[in-house]
């Protein structure tokens, strides 16, 4: 052996220190052989039953370690925070930063030499690889996979998706309470995350072609046999990473991050990869901005899945899943060279990749939409930027210009959204004051408020949307996210009253509020930011540190990385 294993450094001494870290180690059955400077693989698993998305991560651990014993490596399974998305309050995103330093110090304090980290509901595969991108040691994603389609009265249903077009109906007296509760007992009929194109199925693909996991990773169903052996030669190829050194930084260049942004594009993905993207970008030293989003505004929607879409995850995979999008792309002229954990070039990634269903995975010359990426818009009302979705937009309210009616917070929203007397029609621009990082806090999933009833019941299905929140990527309609600064941070979006005119252009990129200066300096120097919701904990660590959501919404102190090994003993 030429180098020293970073292990060897617990489990390689022959003293007192190498004695305590061995022998309790021994009482699992390890003989001692295992301890001969093979590379101990840490197998970072957010499995949890409060994360039904994470569920089947405990089969998945068994795979891996299949792989890593194979391979000549030691395999180790530790547990880390799980965000389950469904289950957490006030919202996962608040505790995204929280997994990231469980997994980072988890890693720094352990003697491991590589890392395979099992995710999926949407926040843990972030949360994870910012943890492991500060850390810096040979790490590589296997995620849980997408639930297999929904069904009700014969067809398919989308997890979120469905549920805002079902609640919808429900209020318009379109569809009754009790078919609304048959359609929920058929929508999650498996294990895995959810099966349209939200936050985790869109991680999950920006993994993919960021070459942060093996090829086929995004699709596979997680009740599928072939992601078991996904995951037994993820196993495999973690302990020849650690035996070249391949590294998070050799992975996740600038070129990596501008091919996750067109795939994101390409695939119809959520507009939380904004959040996560500009997040990991700033742990691995990538100078990632919200400007180089647009870089994905041109690239048409190949992928034909709910929310911008009609199909599922599932049919995704059985069409080809994201080899064949890599390989539309790359014949395009969109895939930049960049290494994968393979330790090639990601065009690999699309060799041989052929579409078995040209309806689900559409061409550049035949899209869903053309030049559907994510728009960032700016002006007076959103200076450092705000977001839109396209794909899942209306078209006809993507240049419009209308009166505000405004809500203060969550409580005041859910309050007053059903009046019969809300003063609003279909042109009005509904406004959400309080939902940012620092404001609910955690920049909740609250953004693609509900239609006010009164225009429910008249079939309007969409408004234009604006807060300084986020919203679920199984979500649609002409939602304006992400607005910075936040509210709460004194942004001009706290300033908005109900009748203020504002103006939204995607095309020009303009979100403006149309009052004039004097008016916005008098309400400026009356405006004081409300209360925090939290003062003790986490909670007031992250409000007190959390930055705006153009930089990923990170903790102040937590960007960048530490690669020193660890020295001091514990005894």
């Amino acid at each position: 052996m030429t180098k020293k294993r970073r292990s060897q450094n617990w489990y390689g001494k022959l003293d007192k220190d190498g004695f305590i870290h061995r022998s309790w180690m021994k009482n699992q059955g390890f003989p001692d052989h295992a301890f001969d400077g093979r590379p101990i693989i840490g197998i970072c698993n957010t499995w949890s039953e409060l994360t039904p998305c994470n569920s089947g991560l405990r089969d998945l651990a068994e795979a891996v370690k299949r792989g890593v014993w194979e391979a000549g490596g030691f395999p180790v399974e530790f547990p880390v925070m799980s965000l389950g998305e469904t289950q957490m309050k006030p919202t996962a995103m608040l505790f995204r930063n929280l997994l990231a330093m469980d997994v980072e110090e988890s890693i720094r304090a352990y003697g491991i030499d590589g890392v395979v980290l099992l995710g999926g509901c949407d926040k843990t595969t972030p949360g994870q690889l910012m943890g492991a991108a500060s850390v810096d040691l040979p790490s590589i994603v296997v995620s849980s996979g997408p639930m297999l389609n929904g069904k009700w009265k014969g067809k398919d249903i989308g997890s979120g998706t469905d549920v805002w077009k079902f609640s919808e109906a429900v209020r318009a007296g379109e569809m009754t309470l009790q078919d609304f509760m048959a359609a929920e007992s058929g929508m999650s009929r498996s294990k895995g995350v959810c099966m349209t194109m939200g936050t985790a199925s869109t991680m999950a693909s920006i993994v993919e072609a960021m070459g942060m996991s093996l090829p086929t990773n995004a699709a596979l169903p997680a009740v599928d046999a072939r992601r078991a052996a996904l995951a037994h030669l993820t196993g495999k190829r973690i302990v020849e990473m650690v035996d070249e050194d391949l590294k998070p930084s050799d992975i996740m260049t600038k070129e990596t991050f501008i091919n996750a942004i067109k795939a994101n594009a390409a695939v119809g993905g959520s507009t939380n990869a904004v959040v996560h993207l500009l997040a990991l970008a700033g742990r691995v030293g990538v100078d990632l901005s919200l400007s180089d989003f647009e870089l994905g505004s041109d690239i048409p929607l190949l992928v034909n899945c709910m929310p911008s879409g009609k199909y599922l995850m599932e049919d995704f995979c059985y069409a080809g899943g994201m080899p064949v999008v890599l390989k539309e792309l790359a014949d395009a002229g969109h895939l930049t060279s960049a290494k994968t954990v393979l330790g090639g070039d990601i065009s690999a990634y699309a060799d041989g990749a052929e579409c078995y269903n040209d309806d689900v995975i559409k061409s550049f010359t035949d899209p869903v939409k053309p030049a559907a990426g994510l728009r960032v818009l700016r002006g007076n009302l959103a200076p450092n930027g705000a977001i839109v979705k396209p794909s899942a937009a209306s078209d006809h309210l993507l240049e419009h210009e209308a009166e505000a009616y405004v809500f203060e917070n969550i409580e005041d929203m859910k309050a007053n959204i059903d009046r019969d007397d809300l003063p609003v029609t279909p042109d009005t621009i509904l406004v959400l004051k309080g939902v940012g990082p620092k404001g609910y806090p955690g920049m909740p999933e609250v953004g693609n408020m509900p239609i006010p009833a009164k225009l429910v019941r008249e079939g309007v299905r969409d408004m234009i949307r604006i807060s300084d929140g986020r919203m679920s990527g199984t979500a649609f309609g002409t939602v304006i996210l992400h607005v910075s600064p936040e509210s709460q941070a004194g942004g001009t979006l706290g300033l908005v009253k109900t009748g203020d005119k504002i103006r939204v252009s995607a095309s020009t990129g303009a979100l403006d509020l149309l009052v004039d200066d004097a008016e916005m300096e008098t309400r400026r120097a009356a405006w004081t930011p409300d209360d925090p919701h939290y003062t003790r904990g986490y909670a007031k660590l992250y409000i007190d540190t959390v930055l705006q959501a153009e930089q990923g919404a990170d903790l102040d102190f937590l960007v960048g990385k530490d690669t020193r090994l660890v020295t001091r003993e514990s005894h």
